[in-house]
């Protein structure tokens, strides 16, 4: 049967199982958006093409699939730029498609015309612009192929218009084999066996898990070699949720933002073993200064990350879960180890009050019952979130980690609460990060999504204010908001639930309404100003002080 390029392009997605595909429309893609209307797959209309980026990157981690969106030529795809970089920084599986002007069009500076695969070739794993209808389900075969294998990350199909218009006869494209793309999954033998003797014979031995454990499904591998082991485990914010958070072995995260009993271990550790992670400067600080009396492990499936930031004594490249069964199917004869190292959690007082980490362990009470799913936008908040709310399962936080992008957790709540209707998902943000996502409420809104959103509202953008008060002697610039947002009234406008917390005793009310209502649901949580997010910074006890930087 003969189709027109639109045609041929849904019929691919539909055979890679594609249900949702989050976007904008636009003129380069209209001959799409009219194959869309015969499709069993779902179009959300998002408010503005970033949002549908971020949205199919809520999609992806929430689902273990990789997120789909679409836009039109020149803004439309320029606005999915940040949406792609902070996927790829993060190692998430997400097809972006983009429309483009008729080829014989290209590099003339047409109407709505910007040369997007040249644009993000330094932020996908490969991007592809069309030449030929009949290539194209070949490539949307590869396209996902190559987003969701290896180290996961984005990749961009821009099809000019001329193509979405020609006609050819669809034939699948079922096995993709790709000559100079050959990730290797197993890790070598001897590499492991050398591993595994560094980490029985230590004494005091940390595992770190981070993205790339939930990437490969490997958290019961984790719990399984932690209790052969008997080592203590940490993780990235990347890796929250790849280890139960309520385990007696988990100290959770470490690093710049981390707290005392994860970098204390790590500092303390004779054998540190690094699992998917990145060793970016917020988990590292000084590199010389880092877990300065370990052998390190690094287990990763992309072997450019290993060796990148800090040198390591074994370097394992291969899919996490591959390497750890094999890791664990020769530790079947040992008994497991109890590691009774105490490291206790810093001893901070939190009153009761209006002030973020008290109202987020309310939270952890009060939706503890709940399966809940947390996603965050990025600054201050995002780190109480990660420090007082408990992650116990894979998939339940979705942050931007490696981009660092405000406006991020609203539309990522999109693409969660559609991938897991059953649960409920939360949204943790201040009034900043809040007003950069807010296009997204008329989203939520139109598709009538019971998603919480948590605002702490300062009245400040409290990330950079906190590092100009440690950096700038205290010197605040450009981050006051000196007219500020009618929450409840914004609310109101979009048919959301209304609560503007005015006290402490009002907050485990509030939560169990809202999280008991199945509605739209907003809250604004007053704070300090003055309130900061203090990194851990460990000196004694022999110890060399950790430099970190902002």
């Amino acid at each position: 049967m003969k189709m027109n390029g639109a045609q041929i392009l849904v019929k691919a997605l539909e055979d890679q199982g594609v249900d949702v595909i989050f976007g904008y429309p636009g003129g380069a893609v209209l001959e799409i958006f009219d194959a869309l209307r015969e499709s069993s797959i779902d179009f959300v209309l998002v408010r503005h093409e970033q949002g549908g980026a971020h949205a199919a990157s809520g999609y992806a981690r929430a689902s273990g699939k990789a997120g789909v969106c679409l836009a039109t030529s020149g803004p439309g795809a320029t606005n999915l730029v940040t949406g792609i970089a902070t996927a790829y920084m993060d190692s998430v599986p997400l097809v972006a498609i983009t429309g483009q002007v008729p080829k014989a069009m290209v590099g003339t500076d047409a109407f709505q015309e910007v040369d997007i695969t040249g644009i993000t070739s330094p932020i996908t794993k490969y991007n592809y612009l069309v030449q030929d209808v009949k290539n194209l389900p070949k490539i949307v075969a590869e396209a996902f192929y190559i987003a969701q294998s290896g180290r996961p990350g984005p990749v961009l199909i821009d099809i000019p218009r001329d193509v979405s218009m020609a006609v050819a006869e669809y034939v699948p494209y079922k096995k993709v084999d790709i000559r100079s793309y050959k990730p290797t999954l197993k890790g070598h033998p001897t590499m492991i066996k050398n591993a595994l003797k560094l980490l029985t014979q230590a004494e005091k031995p940390v595992i770190c898990t981070g993205g790339g454990v939930i990437s490969s499904g490997a958290h019961e591998e984790v719990k399984k070699l932690a209790n052969l082991t008997g080592a203590k485990v940490v993780s990235t914010m990347m890796g929250l949720g790849a280890f139960p958070g309520n385990h007696p072995d988990f100290l959770g995260m470490l690093g710049t933002y981390g707290n005392e009993a994860a970098n204390l271990a790590v500092q303390n550790c004779d054998c540190f073993l690094a699992l998917g992670m990145r060793f970016d400067d917020r988990v590292v600080g000084d590199p010389e200064k880092f877990a300065p009396r370990a052998k390190i492990v690094h287990i990763d499936i992309d072997p450019a990350e290993i060796g990148k930031n800090i040198a390591v004594d074994i370097p394992i490249v291969g899919d996490i879960k591959n390497v750890l069964r094999d890791m664990i199917a020769q530790l079947k004869d040992i008994t497991p180890k109890t590691n009774n190292d105490d490291y206790p959690h810093p001893n901070v007082r939190i009153e009761e009050g209006l002030n973020a980490p008290w109202v987020l362990r309310t939270l952890k009470r009060i939706g503890a019952s709940k399966k809940l799913i947390i996603t965050t936008d990025v600054g201050q908040h995002q780190l109480w979130a990660a420090h007082h709310l408990s992650f116990n399962e894979p998939r339940t936080l979705i942050s931007s980690g490696g981009l660092g992008t405000m406006g991020y957790g609203i539309p990522a709540a999109i693409g969660a609460q559609l991938a897991h209707p059953e649960k409920t998902v939360v949204v943790i943000t201040g009034d900043g990060s809040f007003q950069m996502g807010m296009p997204e409420l008329g989203t939520i809104a139109e598709l009538n999504l019971p998603i919480k959103i948590i605002i702490f509202n300062n009245g400040t953008l409290g990330m950079v204010r906190q590092l100009q008060h440690h950096y700038c002697n205290k010197r605040y610039t450009g981050v006051f908001f000196k007219k500020t947002v009618d929450f409840m009234h914004l609310a109101k406008a979009y048919g959301a639930e209304g609560y503007r917390i005015e006290s402490a005793d009002e907050v485990p009310k509030v939560f169990k309404e809202a999280l008991e209502n199945n509605k739209f649901t907003i809250i604004e949580c007053p704070i300090a100003q003055e309130d900061l997010v203090l990194p851990i910074v460990l000196a004694g006890d022999g110890l060399e002080k950790m430099v970190f930087n902002p």
